[in-house]
């Protein structure tokens, strides 16, 4: 599994949580899977199904009544993922506040991922010298 250690994986908002609920309660469902494929026109879409079940890789995140499983091909690219859910005049959906994103298409359906160069530039401190944080 993915992450840093005490901290969740993947968070959700107040409004994620209560719609998840929801789906889990009306589907009689033990989660709410997501995950990521290749598609799109910016080359990966996140996936989301409602779970009779989890899977024996899957990540489980819990808050509240809510439970988000995250599919193993998509655990490395969730890590540090905010799930909201905003409901609007024109439209209502999941939005994913993903600090691993590196493009997102003009419609907001597909997204790239950053590659690991990038994340590594990032990780890394000005000077060179890892440093524990404590």
């Amino acid at each position: 599994m993915f992450g840093i250690p005490g901290q969740p994986a993947v968070t959700m908002t107040p409004a994620a949580v209560k719609h998840i609920s929801k789906l889990m309660s009306r589907e009689n469902a033990a989660g709410f899977r997501i995950g990521v494929k290749k598609g799109g026109c910016a080359g990966m879409e996140y996936t989301m199904e409602v779970a009779q079940e989890a899977g024996p890789m899957d990540m489980v995140i819990e808050e509240g009544s809510a439970r988000v499983l995250i599919a193993p091909t998509a655990q490395m690219f969730m890590i540090g993922t905010e799930i909201d859910y905003e409901n609007g005049l024109l439209e209502s959906g999941f939005k994913f506040r993903n600090p691993n994103v590196a493009e997102a298409c003009g419609c907001g359906e597909s997204i790239k991922f950053k590659d690991i160069d990038e994340l590594s530039a990032e990780a890394a401190p000005a000077d060179g010298i890892p440093r524990l944080k404590g």
